[in-house]
């Protein structure tokens, strides 16, 4: 009788026991799922976005025809929150923002299509905060690239990441692929800005390391929310010696590690022979099979844009050389080192 209990038992566990590949199909149910709500939600925040379009023609041209004033929109949107009770977006504020909205991009196509690819509140801030088109068709690309919440796209406005991206001293036309060009440009700024960090006037390039380190979270933001972390003084052993690397990232979207190396002074021309160094250390020993080539990124308390210029002339290796600052300021004079509009918006067509 124990035997055929014992045996019962076992029959029951087997029969509720996981079939062989359970959870990798559970996983990809998950995954379709996910994507058709992000599919539902894209749908509807376009549909929504071309209904505020609508909305902001409709009061123009009644403007124009019919001469509504401002009574006349408040009573329309007392109106349109009773039909639509609970719905946000409806205010008068609203509506005149929707008029703007419209003739902000009613006669540029390419920003129509899109305005409608990010967020009302995207959108909103835009239009308060950016003037020139390209420059807001550049914080649309790369708030749908990199999934920039509001926030986010608030301190990159505010960080002027668009002149720092745009300005960039790189030697990527060079030592890049032309398929990796434009990605690595998008990827890297000409200044950043680490006022998160709270130093004090005097500190060591031990400090500045330990201090990002600390804020990691924030310096990932700055850089540009696409790299993951690998280690701060990354070990490289060559032929019995060590080296160690200040920080090494990796770019999920470009697929490289990408090396830095923090100096509090002035930039110096030495600096870019040591980058080169670590990137072929790095290329032949720590990148995988399927990844691009390593990127190198000198960060200097300040720089000659003439002596960086010469210093990446001749090199072989990817580097791009930035400066740092406490404050998001941007010189008036590298605001009219930006490149043409044109150069502009070839770059910006690899920016989805």
């Amino acid at each position: 009788m124990l035997k055929e209990k014992k045996e019962i038992t076992k029959a029951s566990k087997s029969s509720h026991s996981l079939p062989d590949g359970y959870v990798n199909i559970l996983e990809s149910i998950r995954t379709k799922i996910k994507a058709s709500q992000l599919r539902a939600m894209t749908a509807v925040n376009r549909e929504l976005i071309e209904v505020y379009r609508d909305i902001g023609r409709t009061l123009h041209e009644q403007q124009e025809q019919a001469e509504w004033g401002s009574f006349v929109v408040e009573r329309l949107a007392k109106d349109l929150q009773n039909s639509f009770p609970g719905m946000r977006g409806f205010s008068s504020r609203n509506l005149w923002l929707m008029k703007d909205f419209y003739l902000s991009y009613c006669e540029n196509e390419k920003l129509q299509t899109l305005s409608a690819e990010i967020s009302w509140s995207h959108n909103v801030a835009l239009l308060s905060k950016c003037q020139d088109s390209l420059q807001r068709e550049f914080y649309m690309r790369m708030s749908k690239k990199n999934g920039w919440t509001y926030r986010v796209l608030l301190h990159q406005i505010d960080n002027m990441t668009y002149e720092k991206t745009m300005t960039s001293q790189t030697n990527f036309d060079k030592n890049l692929s032309k398929k990796l060009r434009p990605e690595a440009k998008l990827a890297v700024k000409d200044e950043y800005a680490f006022g998160f960090l709270e130093l004090g006037d005097e500190y060591s390039e031990y400090e500045l390391e330990r201090a990002i380190v600390r804020n990691m979270e924030s310096f990932l933001r700055e850089v540009g929310n696409v790299y993951a972390f690998m280690g701060s003084q990354y070990r490289l052993e060559v032929d019995g010696q060590e080296f160690f690397i200040d920080l090494l990232l990796y770019h999920r979207k470009l697929k490289s590690l990408v090396a830095i190396e923090l100096k509090v002074g002035a930039f110096i021309p030495e600096y870019v022979g040591k980058m080169q160094f670590y990137l072929a250390v790095l290329n032949d020993t720590v990148r995988l099979k399927g990844e691009n080539p390593a990127i190198g990124i000198i960060l200097c308390k300040e720089k000659s844009r003439t002596i960086v210029e010469y210093s990446l002339k001749e090199t072989n290796k990817p580097i791009n050389v930035a400066a740092y600052k406490t404050t998001p300021e941007l010189p008036q004079e590298l605001r009219r080192e930006l490149p043409s509009p044109e150069q502009i918006e070839r770059l910006l067509k690899y920016a989805d």
